[in-house]
């Protein structure tokens, strides 16, 4: 081999050649399991659903590199890490997540892909001097690409860690994490340096936006908070940090009477920001309304980042389901095989069964009437009674050992979890 291998070694570069193309036949269950065991293996990692979002496109992007790297003998100088894998480094500094944990999971990545390595190798019954050069070469080539990749990805780490922490106010922002983390934070202190009164209502919300802001910064975010404040009466302005470049955490103030929560009505007023989104806790007082408002629009947002494909602009921890489906969202294997199992057939990820979930999910949300079904649906009823009877009349569909409030939570969990829980 010219680069890799050693001199001539034809032979080495026909097996390399073939183990990457086995590798690109299980692409995505490589990728699946390497971000399951970062996630897990990596503190701060698996906090947030964005993140682990990020991650397995990061991870994607460089299995896929590695993979034509392999079978195509590319030097690792001729090589730049992946939008994604930048992407993610940048998105980690803004969440002040330590490099130490950007750098312990490619290290981690580079262990289980040439681990991967070997054991593809052990598979394929070669000669033993064969079996040294092939493994020899692979660890060479992973090794070459993941120092070389790592050095890229921590550089752009590293200046947007600086950038981001002089942009956004870090005592600011460092009292309203420590506030809602539940470390030692003095009340008084808090409400001196922030002009944030902790005695009355407040309602949490996080707003992102579906795309990268034109100029890198919060702006449209910001307003976007404040039109959801004015909208629904805040008594004054809201108290808001960045947590990324497209994500900001906001609480709006509330005197005695707790506002009213429309998620219809607002999903007109975040209409108007085209990309942006909002997710909503419930008003709650004091300190530890604080706190635990912003944890249940935490809960809603966990929903909308699994259905990230969803076009609902607003999703509100009192929406009916919500609370419960963001329970299931924390296991989504656990979740798909117990809605498979209450749902049967229901649960596959066919037009015919989504069109008989929500004629079944719309029957439960009325009462099981079928005249209001119908007309929420734009249905006639005839046609409401035959879908409802064919859902719940075969019993490979709907268990006899699951009731009516098994069947209604598996409908909901398909309707804001989506393909994450269907098969």
């Amino acid at each position: 081999m010219r680069r890799g291998s050693p001199p001539g070694s034809d032979e080495v570069r026909r097996v390399v050649t073939e183990i990457a193309q086995r590798f690109d036949d299980r692409q995505r269950e490589i990728t699946r399991a390497m971000t399951a065991m970062m996630a897990r293996e990596v503190e701060q990692l698996d906090e947030d659903p964005q993140l682990v979002e990020l991650l397995e496109a990061s991870v994607h992007g460089n299995i896929a590199t590695l993979i034509h790297v392999l079978a195509n003998d590319i030097p690792a100088e001729h090589l730049h890490p992946t939008t994604a894998a930048v992407e993610y480094a940048l998105r980690l500094a803004q969440r002040e997540v330590p490099s130490h944990s950007l750098v312990r999971a490619y290290h981690l990545g580079q262990n289980d892909f040439i681990r991967m390595c070997v054991d593809e190798v052990r598979s394929m019954d070669l000669p033993a001097d064969l079996v040294l050069d092939v493994v020899d070469n692979l660890s060479a080539v992973v090794s070459r690409y993941i120092d070389r990749i790592t050095l890229y990805v921590f550089d752009a780490y590293e200046q947007e860690r600086h950038r981001w922490s002089a942009a956004r106010g870090n005592v600011h922002s460092a009292l309203i994490h420590g506030l809602v983390e539940g470390s030692e934070t003095d009340s008084a202190v808090f409400e001196s340096e922030t002009g944030y009164r902790l005695g009355r209502c407040h309602l949490a919300v996080i707003v992102w936006t579906t795309t990268e802001p034109a100029d890198g910064g919060v702006s449209p975010l910001d307003h976007l908070v404040r039109d959801v404040a004015d909208h629904l009466g805040a008594d004054g302005p809201p108290i808001l940090t960045a947590v990324d470049r497209r994500t900001v955490w906001a609480w709006l103030p509330f005197g005695r009477r707790p506002p009213t929560i429309d998620t219809a009505e607002l999903a007109a007023v975040v209409a108007a920001h085209s990309t942006g989104r909002v997710a909503v806790g419930l008003p709650a007082t004091g300190l530890a309304g604080f706190r635990r408002s912003h944890e249940q629009a935490r809960a809603a947002y966990s929903i909308a980042m699994v259905q990230s494909t969803s076009r609902r602009r607003v999703i509100g921890f009192g929406d009916r389901g919500v609370a419960v489906v963001s329970l299931l969202a924390r296991n989504l294997d656990a979740a798909r095989a117990w809605v498979g199992e209450v749902l049967g057939p229901l649960a596959d990820d066919t037009e015919q069964a989504a069109m008989l979930r929500v004629t079944l999910g719309t029957y439960f949300a009325t009462g099981e009437s079928h005249l209001r079904t119908a007309e929420r649906l734009n249905l006639h009823r005839n046609t409401v009674k035959y879908r409802v009877g064919k859902a719940l009349g075969d019993p490979t569909r709907a268990p006899a050992t699951h009731d009516k409030l098994d069947i209604a939570l598996a409908l909901q969990a398909c309707e804001y979890l989506g393909g994450s829980v269907l098969r």
